[in-house]
């Protein structure tokens, strides 16, 4: 029970080197990686039910070669591909923010190391630390949120364009 409580001090602390803003990384990395779980979730349980329902809804027309068949097909089709990629916009932009709030974590640190200067002079290494750490971690943070955020988001963006593809051949004209 004491190395859970000194892993959760270690975190604590390093949230605390890193100033408010890495705070706030944390609570948009928190999110991002809920949406992208939901819709890794999404692709394994749901989606092949959504499938099925697509495909009956299909197979269950009489008329499969007219004009307006045909734009029930793209209807159906259309309305798949905005299923499978519900998210994929909001996680993109996070995506985006993420090296943003890092580079405000960066801006923020140096602030605070240029007030130390200014109070204690150039020569204090110590005092001008922690304001060192106030703008290098969350410039890390950010860019390894983004970097691991954009896999699972091209991930999922494929998934999605070759999903609507196969779903595209599943609805055949007659």
């Amino acid at each position: 029970m004491n190395g859970v409580f000194s892993i959760f001090d270690s975190v604590g602390h390093f949230l605390d080197s890193g100033g408010i803003v890495l705070k706030v990384i944390l609570f948009v990395s928190i999110i991002l990686w809920c949406l992208i779980v939901e819709r890794l979730l999404y692709f394994r349980f749901n989606y092949p039910k959504d499938r099925q329902a697509w495909r009956e809804q299909w197979e269950s027309r009489v008329d499969k070669s007219s004009y307006d068949a045909h734009n029930i097909r793209n209807f159906i089709i259309s309305e798949a591909k905005l299923t499978m990629g519900k998210s994929l916009t909001i996680i993109k932009m996070l995506i985006a923010l993420c090296p943003l709030l890092g580079l405000l974590g960066t801006v923020t640190g140096m602030i605070h190391v240029f007030d130390v200067m200014a109070v204690t002079g150039t020569g204090n290494a110590r005092a001008m630390a922690s304001g060192i750490s106030l703008a290098t971690i969350p410039t890390m943070s950010g860019m390894v949120i983004a970097i691991a955020g954009l896999y699972f988001s091209k991930t999922i963006e494929e998934r999605v364009s070759d999903e609507t593809h196969h779903l595209a051949d599943l609805l055949k004209f007659q």
